[in-house]
């Protein structure tokens, strides 16, 4: 598979394999978790909605920081470890009891995700940037990707054992073994990748770091506050169900802007490619937004109205692998 293609792919390949074991791992029973009164944290389905998708509109928005940190002061091999140790760490603390190490765990893994996700990729883009390996990047990124959906696929089954011998904790501890395993994976294959790392120190390439974060994000965050604040004080009551929505919503107003901000000053001659890639935008948009349903809104309606029972001989291999789960019906059902 990774024939003809440089020896850094392989590297790449499995720290992003086990990167994702371990997010995918963590949001396949974060939900479930929240919402367990026995052995999670019991919360109700609303306050359980709103934090995984306050969590994940905070998983997408890092990156961007991150990315920029990358590319202009710290490079990207110390990027991805800075991201992946605070990931191990943050996914290790959610397998212990309380809500300040569960919010500050959540925390480091957001923290975490924007250091590591979006410069991994850029690393496997650059190998990719001089011949002979110019002609292999689409079927390098394929392999890659197939990395990330191992990963994925392999979790389930992983958290589903674990859950169910041992408790929430040890799924938890799970993903953040697997982050680790892939963060030694990759310290072990640096002489791969060391010549891709390069860093933009200019002082004009700092210059624009700290113009985006002072011109968009810290604008963002004043309208996160306002969102956050405004509609309880004017109206008693958030204006799209809870405060961290409102809050969301009015954060995104800046960024929104920016983003059109570039076509509006683009050169004539860019914007027809710009357009394009703001059209991308806003279906990629809808489409996470209706896929993250999965991690909540489907995964709280497949646990209380699918019937999954297993008969015969396939509920006896499965009980061999640990994979069934005794639970109790109520008699209303």
């Amino acid at each position: 598979m990774f024939k003809n293609h440089p020896r850094g792919l392989v590297v790449l390949f499995f720290t992003e394999m086990w990167e994702r074991f371990g997010f995918y791992l963590m949001l396949g029973i974060f939900t479930l978790y929240m919402i367990d009164k026995t052995g999670g944290k019991g919360f109700s389905d609303v306050k359980a909605a709103d934090i995984y998708g306050t969590y994940l509109a905070l998983v997408y928005l890092t990156p961007f920081i991150g990315g920029l940190l990358a590319d202009k002061i710290l490079g990207y091999r110390l990027a991805i470890s800075i991201g992946g140790i605070l990931m191990g760490l943050g996914y290790l603390g959610l397998a212990f009891p309380g809500d300040t190490v569960f919010y500050a765990s959540l925390l480091l893994i957001i923290i975490g995700n924007g250091f590591f996700k979006p410069n991994i990729s850029s690393l496997v883009g650059k190998l990719y940037d001089h011949d002979p390996y110019k002609k292999l990047k689409d079927s390098g990124f394929n392999i890659f990707y197939m990395g990330i959906n191992i990963g994925a696929f392999i979790c389930n089954f992983i958290a589903a054992y674990l859950r169910i011998k041992y408790g929430w904790g040890y799924a938890f501890a799970a993903a953040g073994i697997g982050m680790f395993i892939g963060l030694t994976w990759f310290w072990t294959g640096q002489r791969h990748v060391r010549t891709i790392d390069m860093i933009d120190r200019g002082h004009e390439g700092n210059w624009h770091v700290l113009k985006l974060l002072l011109s968009v994000f810290l604008p963002a965050i004043a309208g996160g506050l306002v969102g956050w604040f405004l509609p309880g004080m004017l109206l008693k009551h958030p204006l799209f169900l809870t405060h961290s929505n409102d809050a969301f919503l009015f954060a995104s107003i800046p960024i929104v802007i920016y983003y059109c901000s570039l076509w509006i000053k683009a050169p004539k001659e860019d914007k027809s490619q710009l357009a394009a890639l703001l059209t991308v935008f806003s279906v990629v948009i809808l489409f996470w937004a209706i896929f993250h349903q999965n991690g909540s809104a489907l995964t709280i309606y497949a646990e209380r109205h699918t019937i999954r029972e297993v008969h015969g001989s396939l509920k006896n291999h499965l009980s061999d692998l640990g994979l069934t789960q005794e639970v109790s019906v109520p008699e209303s059902v």
